[in-house]
């Protein structure tokens, strides 16, 4: 899988809650959105509901333009 113009641009057209942002990461057979649970634990619980949305948005866009999109989190404490 490669991260192709088309879904750079979809990506691109989504605006992001203000005070969060994605990272994607191209694995070649499948795409990652990325959030860092930090960025996301300091929003409002308003902003949190925006931040899922936009994450969804995100993960619609790549998928139709032809991406495997997987949604991850990055940091935050492990309960075992």
């Amino acid at each position: 899988m490669m991260y192709t113009d088309a879904m750079k641009r979809a990506f691109r057209s989504i605006v992001p809650p203000k005070g969060f942002y994605v990272e994607l990461v191209d694995n070649e057979h499948f795409i990652s959105v990325r959030a860092k649970e930090d960025v996301f634990m300091r929003l409002l619980d308003e902003d949190k509901r925006a931040a899922v949305e936009y994450m969804v948005r995100v993960k619609t866009a790549l998928e139709d333009n032809g991406a495997i999109v997987l949604l991850v989190r990055e940091g935050g404490k492990e309960q075992f």
